[in-house]
């Protein structure tokens, strides 16, 4: 079946509420990580009084994989929340703790330096952020902003009720 497009591009905050409910209806009501600019909308709806999730702030990504890891392994549904840089700076704790003793998380994972404007220490890491993932065997899928619940569906058959890491890549701000 196609897709018809929608006739008005949803805003970067109705994609950021249409993230959260999407979670949450999927039992993920859990939230931990390092702000960046381009998930602010995200961040603001969790740390609304009567958010329906639970919000951890962490100083640095390797704690917010720390928090999610032990909450999942306690039973409960984190996501993690960060931007590529501070991926690139978790990748020891993915593959020395998560990926070998299965404690898989699903990522939220803005990607700053993608297109070439974005401050010169996100260049590198935007250019090679799908290879370095690939190299890790960790799936990946980019959000698109005009259809948020299908790219939140198939992250999350990706991250395959925790059998897998996955990252949703978030490209625009939200």
């Amino acid at each position: 079946m196609a897709h018809k497009p929608s006739s008005t591009p949803k805003s970067g905050t109705d994609v950021a509420k249409t993230l959260l409910d999407a979670f949450v209806a999927r039992g993920h009501t859990h939230f931990t990580g390092v702000p960046c600019s381009l998930l602010k909308g995200f961040f603001r709806l969790l740390e609304q009084p009567g958010s329906p999730a639970v919000y951890l702030p962490a100083p640095r990504e390797d704690s917010a994989l720390g928090v999610a890891s032990g909450l999942a392994v306690a039973g409960a549904h984190p996501v993690v929340l960060m931007q590529n840089s501070g991926l690139g700076y978790s990748l020891n704790v993915l593959t020395s703790f998560n990926l070998i003793y299965d404690v898989h998380l699903p990522l939220v994972v803005s990607w700053r330096g993608h297109d070439g404007n974005d401050a010169v220490e996100h260049d590198v890491i935007g250019r090679e952020l799908t290879r370095l993932l690939d190299v890790f065997g960790l799936p990946w899928t980019v959000l698109d902003n005009d259809r948020p619940e299908d790219s939140v569906e198939a992250f999350l058959k990706q991250y395959d009720s925790g059998r897998s890491t996955a990252v949703l890549i978030v490209r625009e701000g939200i």
